[in-house]
């Protein structure tokens, strides 16, 4: 079987992206490798084993466009309306606190925060299918 262990994002300065995903969701580099052009940055943290992988382009100037491709990544969480909270502290740009409805039964209770290259980020709290 196949085991799913990063997902891979570009963004545009290291230090602005490591350390929103360190405030936001505790994330730090487990790995840093350069290589000529480009330089990979690793993080994780200890509740899970899938990584983020930031990919940082040398020479790049130019914010990444997303384009209408890209959906968003997904954390789970204990008490999404204390992290709520806290992003709202922090400063960082969250939206609505929402909770979703399928047949008359909640699904999922969530917000989105946008990390500094314009990425989506879901927070759900943790329970039913999202663990």
């Amino acid at each position: 079987m196949a085991k799913m262990i990063h997902s891979m994002i570009r963004v545009l300065e290291e230090a602005r992206s490591v350390e929103f995903y360190r405030q936001a969701f505790g994330l730090e580099v487990a790995q840093r490798v350069p290589f000529d052009g480009f330089t990979l940055i690793y993080l994780s943290n200890p509740e899970t084993g899938f990584e983020l992988e930031l990919t940082v382009n040398a020479g790049r100037g130019e914010p990444y466009e997303l384009g209408n491709g890209y959906g968003h990544l997904a954390v789970s969480v204990e008490d999404v309306d204390a992290e709520y909270e806290r992003f709202t502290g922090l400063g960082l740009p969250v939206g609505k606190l929402v909770d979703m409805q399928h047949g008359g039964k909640p699904f999922g209770r969530f917000f989105f925060v946008t990390d500094p290259d314009g990425y989506k980020i879901e927070v759900l709290q943790r329970g039913g299918r999202f663990q």
